[in-house]
């Protein structure tokens, strides 16, 4: 049983009317003697489990020693009294919550984390304040950053795992983990970002069809019903709310993430899971930078049979229109014919080195753009030997050069990539100077080619047989002409 729901020995609620107002008058002029006279009510009133008792005497001595200006008395008490034999635990709570209210009245940063050191001493180990806890180690990971120090930033807020508080909502505890990985990318600790960011569950982020008017009045009833018999000590009922800004943060962060290790397949997915949202859809210029990024990284990212899907499925969403010149670059990876980089670069070189995500000219300031547009030009160059290899069994060495506007270096390595990927089948004869590309078969693979052809042929012969049959049957029941 939780402790709001135990029975005091005995209230002392009404000694607390007479004596907490009397205390608060001494205050003025001896503060210890006050805190001296409050301390044999909070005796008192904790042997009995007096909660709301205890909770009022704690929460009126640390505020006296905050309105005495006496700092370091409060650290001083907010430790004694939080080491009290069977102090009550939400009493505790209480007086952690109160004085972590007091922290934006510090008179300078040295005491601000003075308190703040007391608040992470007494509440270490507890349970019962892990989330005071957090959002203390929080305030002085911020204080960190703003003084310039990102590395003890990110090591102080890292070190809590707050996916395994019971007591802090969900919405909460993902706002810290975004925090956690937005400080670990901001010192270039992508390994640590990427493990921190699985512990975010992506469907939370899904995208909830909307609620009928009658749907949202039942759930607020059931809210308030649960609301009426959750304990003191429970977390309240999670709400259905937007979650639309840690939607955002989070794929904006995995997106960084997967451009630093230049997967750009993955780049392009959490663009789409970003396109999935009602702010972005309602925004023109956001859904145009989104569409564009989209096909880009699509584009970008080395060809497979998912990079293939996508390709296609992305090429059928009609809000292309709203980018015409990347709609355009994008159906020319979608036709089987031969690409000239020269006239890319004429086309859509202007419009592609306009935006943050290429770049033609080596920019110390920007290395990943350029190597962008290089691995652009590669993709085309792929795209050129796989539409060749579509269309030749055999080709000339000299000739292939001439189709792919490569010297024979840069086409051998090409052809050889796509062969070790596994993309395309193909030998070169170099004494010959001929590319091969038709896959040799043996006699069980030209036996079941043999096969399938009788067996697809036969199926055509059957069915023609019954639509013969068919026409003859009808032939011979409809009434002959002249005849009544």
């Amino acid at each position: 049983m939780s402790e709001a729901h135990l029975k005091p020995e005995k209230d002392y609620s009404k000694d607390a009317d007479k004596i907490i107002p009397e205390a608060q008058e001494l205050a003025k002029t001896n503060v210890q003697a006050a805190i001296d006279k409050l301390a044999v009510l909070e005796k008192q009133a904790r042997q009995a489990s007096d909660l709301a008792t205890t909770s009022r005497v704690l929460v009126t001595i640390v505020t006296i020693c905050k309105e005495a200006g006496d700092w370091s008395l409060l650290n001083d008490q907010v430790q004694v009294l939080s080491k009290k034999h069977a102090q009550l635990k939400q009493a505790t709570t209480k007086m952690v919550q109160t004085v972590m209210g007091f922290l934006d009245e510090t008179p300078n940063l040295e005491t601000k984390l003075s308190v703040i050191d007391t608040l992470r001493t007494v509440t270490e180990g507890k349970i019962f304040v892990e989330v005071e806890r957090a959002r203390v180690t929080r305030i002085l990971s911020d204080i960190k950053k703003s003084q310039g120090d990102l590395n003890a930033a990110a090591d102080i807020l890292c070190e809590l795992q707050v996916e395994t508080f019971g007591s802090m909502t969900r919405r909460e505890k993902t706002d810290f983990i975004l925090e956690q990985v937005g400080l670990c990318l901001e010192r270039g600790d992508y390994t640590q970002a990427a493990i921190l960011s699985r512990k975010i569950n992506k469907r939370y982020f899904a995208r909830k069809p909307k609620k009928t008017p009658e749907q949202l009045e039942k759930e607020r009833k059931e809210l308030e019903e649960r609301e009426k018999t959750r304990a003191a000590d429970e977390p309240p009922p999670e709400k259905d709310e937007d979650v639309t800004d840690l939607k955002l943060r989070y794929y904006y962060q995995q997106i960084q993430l997967a451009n630093h290790d230049h997967n750009y397949l993955e780049v392009c997915k959490h663009y789409r899971d970003v396109l999935d949202t009602e702010s972005i859809e309602q925004d023109p210029e956001k859904l145009r930078a989104v569409l564009a990024r989209i096909v880009y990284y699509v584009v970008l990212a080395p060809y497979d049979n998912e990079q293939h899907d996508l390709l296609h499925r992305i090429q059928q969403d009609k809000r292309l229109s709203l980018v015409p010149v990347e709609a355009r670059l994008l159906k020319l990876f979608t036709v089987h014919e031969l690409m000239r980089w020269h006239e890319i670069v004429e086309n859509f070189g202007p419009q592609l080195c306009s935006t943050d995500i290429f770049d033609a000219e080596l920019d110390p300031a920007n290395p990943d753009a350029f190597q962008r547009w290089q691995d652009l030009r590669k993709r085309v160059i792929e795209h050129n030997v796989r539409v060749v290899a579509k269309y030749y069994t055999r080709i000339e060495f000299g000739r292939l050069t001439q189709l792919l506007d490569l010297d024979e270096d840069e086409t051998e390595r090409y052809v050889s990539d796509l062969v070790t990927s596994k993309t395309i089948y193909a030998k070169i004869d170099r004494p010959a100077r001929i590319v091969n590309f038709s896959k040799p078969r043996d006699a069980d693979d030209v036996l079941n080619e043999w096969s399938s052809n009788m067996r697809s042929l036969l199926n055509l012969l059957e069915r023609i047989d019954h639509l013969i049959t068919k026409e003859e049957m009808m032939a011979r029941i409809m009434p002959k002409k002249g005849k009544a």
